[in-house]
């Protein structure tokens, strides 16, 4: 397995990292890019005229990660080489979030489960429910393969997002990639690190993933209460203060939801994944530490779950964290990207992005969530 890897900013334009493989006939390019710095679709081509063969994925982000670096205003690209394993790649478009489902169900039914050793999506943020959207794929494939990704991003902004598969970038565009392998070890953790506060609540009205009412009150109403000052800067102070949400009954462990936008019309809240009548729900807050503590136990559970008979083969560590982690620890940001580094060494190749939802099974437990507010790390080595 050989990874290459490129940045390209506009002083600089493109540049290769230090430590990368050559690369002759790689399968795979990932390449995640900031949405609104211009010419795309030329960075697009010049990936397609350097990659010709591969197999090019990309989204937009709100950050972008090479390396040890979070980056913005930038384009990563990382090109993956398998000596003996194999991708699928599929794709579907979106045009409204009821469709989320059926996205899915679309994808999981495109992929031979012969063999397959994970799925990855990468999908459009703005108007994909995420939620819905793996739902539909587990429905297919199951728990025993894990499923693991990432919304697109559009830094904080929530207006547009898009993805590319083997094209400039598209808006409502999800795609799939089916990894193959006998050789093929995987492993994948997802850690939040943030701390609810105030008292339990119970989610009463809602449907999908708008959010109407809180013990009866409406839900953008109560949630300017809970703030205080800070509900002048909504919805970007959501960010900074997501809703943790667990059944009553303990059935689930809980997850966290971040808010995608806010109707003043109706009080209502739009997340990026479902809020389901009758859960519980609590106000979070950060803490730095913990926040890049939560990095550092996302990668071991990564690491413990590959199965890896030897821990300095070359590997590729995909990142996806949330831009709600990033708007906290601000000039800190990279210290979780640093957190996951020393944890799978320096023989992993690190890509990735600040998005608006993450994907993965929890734990050992393949049971697959939509995620907001975490650092979720997938790692694919393949073991000579």
């Amino acid at each position: 397995m050989k990874i290459e890897q490129l940045t390209w900013t506009e002083p600089t334009q493109w540049q290769m990292l230090s430590g990368s493989d050559t690369v002759f006939h790689p399968q795979l390019v990932l390449f995640f890019c900031a949405s609104r710095i211009n010419g795309l679709d030329e960075r697009y081509a010049e990936l397609r005229s350097r990659y010709a063969n591969a197999e090019i994925i990309g989204c937009t982000t709100a950050g972008e990660i090479s390396a040890e670096e979070v980056l913005d205003n930038s384009v990563v690209a990382t090109a993956i080489e398998f000596d003996d394993a194999s991708i699928h790649v599929e794709y579907t478009d979106v045009q409204a979030m009821a469709e989320s489902y059926q996205a899915g169900e679309k994808l999981g039914s495109a992929l031979d489960k012969t063999g397959l050793r994970l799925a990855m999506l990468i999908s459009d943020g703005h108007i994909v429910n995420g939620t819905e959207l793996v739902r539909g794929i587990a429905s297919v494939l199951g728990t025993n393969i894990p499923i693991t990704g990432g919304l697109a991003g559009d830094a904080a902004h929530f207006e547009k997002t898009a993805v590319s598969v083997n094209s400039p970038l598209v808006p409502g565009r999800v795609a799939v990639i089916g990894f193959y392998g006998e050789d093929l070890r995987i492993g994948h953790g997802s850690v939040g690190g943030w701390n609810a506060f105030g008292q339990d609540r119970r989610i009463t009205k809602s449907e999908a993933n708008v959010l109407y009412e809180i013990d009866g009150i409406p839900a953008l109403q109560l949630y300017k209460t809970l703030l205080g000052d800070k509900a002048k800067d909504l919805p970007g102070a959501s960010l900074l203060f997501p809703l943790s949400i667990r059944p009553e009954d303990g059935s689930r462990e809980a997850i966290t939801r971040t808010v995608l936008s806010i109707n003043e019309d109706d009080n209502s809240m739009v997340f990026a994944g479902n809020m389901p009548v009758g859960y519980a729900c609590r106000l979070m807050i950060a803490n730095f530490d913990q926040l890049v503590g939560g990095a550092s136990k996302a990668a071991n559970e990564a690491l413990n779950l590959s199965e890896l008979h030897q821990h300095n083969q070359r590997s590729l560590g995909v990142l996806v964290s949330c831009v709600g982690r990033k708007l906290v620890l601000g000039r800190r940001t990279a210290d979780e990207v640093r957190a996951v580094r020393d944890i799978l060494g320096t023989n992993a190749a690190l890509t990735g992005f600040y998005s608006y939802g993450e994907i993965c099974p929890h734990g050992e437990l393949l049971n697959c969530e939509l995620h907001n507010q975490t650092m979720t790390v997938t790692t694919i080595t393949e073991e000579r």
